[in-house]
């Protein structure tokens, strides 16, 4: 019999390290070592090659989020279509935090007519849609397909049918539980992040 230690259990090798990480300093980043970008420095900067597009979104406090979520991926542009609010406004400030200053947006009177552009100017069109023939996020692979848009639609509708129709395909994201519904923002930080994370 060998003088050395028994082996530990998994239990017990995870609660050693989990106090070891315990007992690691934690301190909170200044603003300084963020490295945040400023306005120029960010609007000069090579952006990832997506677009969102926003289909009549009705809250203010959405289209901000998305904004100050487009920032922090420096996804290239936001399209605004049919009645998607527009900065400048203080309600979707509130969210922003100054996002709409660096993010480029256009806004279009149509989904439809966005989407026709986009396509014209050679982007894969994807919805974020619950489809027949939904490809889900994890498993789509169109984050290697060169130049993006993405469609969001409304808070109640979803994506209209008619910018539907004009799309490449719908993604889905994974859901198990029971709702089987996301905030329009939350779902856009969701597939933003899967879009880009390969970028970085």
């Amino acid at each position: 019999m060998c003088g050395c230690a028994a082996a530990s259990t998994p239990a017990q090798f995870l609660m050693r390290t989990f106090a070891h990480l315990l007992s690691l300093p934690m301190r909170k980043l200044t603003m300084e070592e963020l490295n945040r970008k400023s306005i120029d420095g960010f609007r000069s900067a090579e952006k990832m090659p997506v677009i969102v597009v926003l289909d009549n979104i009705r809250s203010m406090h959405n289209v901000g989020s998305v904004f100050r979520t487009a920032d922090a991926f420096l996804i290239k542009a936001i399209y605004l279509c049919g009645y998607t609010p527009r900065p400048p406004h203080r309600d979707i400030q509130k969210t922003a935090l100054g996002a709409t200053e660096t993010v480029d947006w256009k806004y279009f009177s149509s989904t439809v007519e966005a989407v026709q552009l986009l396509k014209e100017e050679g982007n894969s069109v994807w919805a974020v849609e619950q489809a027949e023939s939904s490809i889900m996020l994890n498993k789509s692979g169109i984050a290697q397909n060169g130049n993006l848009a993405v469609v969001f639609g409304n808070e109640v509708e979803g994506v209209n049918y008619e910018a539907l129709r004009h799309c490449d395909g719908c993604i889905e994201i994974p859901q198990i539980g029971m709702k089987h519904s996301l905030n329009i923002s939350v779902a856009a930080g969701i597939v933003l992040w899967e879009l880009v994370r390969h970028r970085i």
